[in-house]
């Protein structure tokens, strides 16, 4: 069941209702010696996480997985830019490739 917002029209009281879908909303301030209009307001409410299968693979991954790419972000990017440095005879910097 959700929990809705509600503001008072009449002392400005914000209090929050966890009621069902189905019922009807607050219609009265519920402070006492209020009894001014109230109206729902517009929340984003709470998130909400997806588990189980069904789900994207990179949600919620592993502790092997997050270590494994932590210590690849470690290692220099392979986008094959280079600081524009050369040696001397024009040769690029970067290693051979490894197989």
């Amino acid at each position: 069941m959700p929990t809705y917002e509600y503001e008072c029209l009449k002392c400005g009281n914000i209090f929050d209702e966890f009621q069902s879908i189905t019922a009807p909303p607050v219609a009265i301030c519920p402070k006492e010696g209020c009894g001014g209009e109230a109206k729902r307001r517009f929340s984003p409410g709470a998130g909400f996480i997806f588990k189980g299968s069904g789900f994207y693979s990179t949600d919620y991954r592993s502790e092997s997985y997050k270590k494994a790419a932590k210590s690849d972000g470690a290692a220099p990017p392979s986008s094959g830019a280079s600081s524009g440095e050369t040696k001397s005879g024009g040769a690029s910097s970067s290693p051979p490739p490894k197989d």
